[in-house]
């Protein structure tokens, strides 16, 4: 692969200072937050509007060169790694809000737009943007698109897919293509719905056309504290088999409660586990719901329930649950986020064997995660100064995975699959499954110049216990401890 003449060919459209090839310069893209892989490009482009990254595209089709689309970097599993010798398109100054539109409720966005800006610019319309993952702070709308965020409160609400309705988007060959529209009832295949969740194989999206929704009346937000992590599992099934539909029904352990705590100051009770319930929306609903709520709750032997009077206090509650993530750095070197799902009602197994698994690697597991639909956050605690301490965390996260599969449930739920799960793909699907991938990404991007490595496995998967040298070293990626 020959670099150059590309790099020459995109200095005439890039001023130097968004042209960017010098080692110093591209430190700061060598990795996302899956920050155990790094991988230098051969060079980084931050264009200002879609005819630079269409122009950008094109000209990496024509002299074969991948390219990776980047937002925040604030992926999880590596989805927004660079490729060696390969492109990085930087899409943070593709950040206008294009069109607000109250009476329909849309908003069309570039993908460089932050999440809870688009809540913020539809706030004074009473309207605002439901999908709101941990990062929302900081996390792109483009990235969203790419893994299929969610949020604390999909369980109510669903995926981003869930609220796309249409995009602009520049396939890897450099032709432009809608999908979908503004409107509410797709016609025809959703095709908005095959580009959400790609991981960027097929492209880069240029504009996105978003749902928004009515700001809920009310809320009302419960903290119950628990004697274990099952007794806050039988809780949330006790809530879900009620026909309650909360807004989001978090659970923490005692790890991620004290990491909120430090990092956040959140000014939760002291106990093995925690649940967050928040109701959400008419105010005479909200508030029989409440009445029901409180009796399930109470049936369910909590040790401590605690009810958000303000506005203040239930933003503090979420402060802390959101802040998990990064203040459990607070408590190791290093951590591992995992992303697995599994049904509702084997919960309970599944943290009992987490738990299990954590005890015989001696490795600390914080637990964090979306208990209305099952979706686990592990967070897996260990010092990479240690010899052997990155394997043996890695080794411990792929036996979660397999669980997650075992049970019935998936090996992502938000994260995606990046180039972190790239050996676990084939542990959900048979053969004929995973050619057919195969197959629809060829058909769109025959050269695979679109984030190459990432999602898709080529060859035998191996375990994550040794993910760096295979499938990514056939990708062009490279593992540093």
């Amino acid at each position: 692969m020959n670099v150059h003449p590309l790099i020459e060919a995109l200095s005439r459209l890039y001023d130097a200072d968004r042209l960017l090839t010098r080692p110093a310069q591209l430190m700061t893209y060598e990795s996302d937050a899956l920050t155990v892989f790094q991988q230098r490009p051969a060079a980084v482009v931050i264009p200002e509007d879609r005819a630079e990254v269409i122009e950008t595209v094109r000209l990496c089709h024509e002299h074969d060169v991948p390219f990776v689309a980047r937002g925040s970097g604030t992926s999880l599993s590596g989805g927004s790694l660079p490729i060696a010798e390969g492109i990085v398109i930087a899409l943070n100054r593709l950040d206008r809000i294009l069109r607000l539109d109250a009476e329909e409720r849309i908003a069309v966005v570039e993908p460089g737009v932050i999440n809870l800006k688009v809540s913020e610019a539809a706030k004074p319309y009473g309207l605002y943007y439901a999908p709101d993952p941990s990062s929302q702070s900081i996390c792109t709308i483009g990235g969203n698109v790419a893994f299929n965020s969610g949020g604390a409160h999909c369980l109510k609400y669903g995926m981003t897919s869930n609220h796309v309705l249409g995009m602009e988007v520049v396939l890897p060959d450099g032709e432009v293509v809608e999908l979908g529209g503004e409107s509410l009832e797709g016609v025809g295949p959703d095709l908005p719905g095959f580009f959400v969740g790609s991981e960027g194989l097929f492209g880069v999206a240029l504009e996105i056309t978003l749902r928004l929704l009515p700001i809920p009346q009310t809320y009302r937000t419960v903290l119950a504290a628990y004697n274990s992590l099952h007794a806050a599992g039988d809780a949330v099934t006790a809530v879900v088999a009620s026909g309650l539909l909360p807004g989001a029904i978090e659970i923490m352990d005692a790890l991620a409660i004290k990491a909120a705590e430090v990092g956040a100051k959140a000014g939760y009770p002291t106990a093995p586990a925690l649940l967050i319930v928040e109701l959400e929306g008419e105010e005479s609903a909200v508030e029989a719901e409440f009445a029901q709520l409180m009796q399930l709750i109470e049936e369910t032997a909590p040790i401590e329930v605690r009810m958000a009077q303000t506005a203040d206090e239930r933003a503090r509650i979420w402060k802390g649950r959101k802040a998990a993530f990064s203040a459990v750095g607070r408590l190791a070197p290093d951590y591992i986020v995992q992303d697995g799902v599994v049904p509702r009602s084997r919960l309970g197994d599944a943290l009992a064997e987490i738990d299990r698994l954590s005890a015989s690697y001696g490795i600390d597991v914080a637990n964090v995660f979306h208990a209305g639909d099952g979706n686990l956050h592990p967070l897996i605690l260990f010092d990479g100064r240690e010899d052997g301490a990155l394997e043996r965390a890695e080794e411990l996260a792929g036996e979660i995975l397999e669980l997650c599969v075992e049970l019935g449930g998936s090996i992502t739920g938000e994260h995606g699959v990046g180039m972190e799960k790239l050996a676990f793909l084939p542990k959900m699907y048979g053969p004929l499954e995973m050619q057919a991938m195969e197959d629809v990404r060829s058909s769109v991007d025959s050269k695979s110049l679109a984030n190459r490595g990432k999602m898709l496995p080529s060859g035998e998967a191996e375990s994550l216990a040794h993910v760096g040298p295979h499938p990514l070293e056939k990708a062009g990626v490279i593992f540093r401890e």
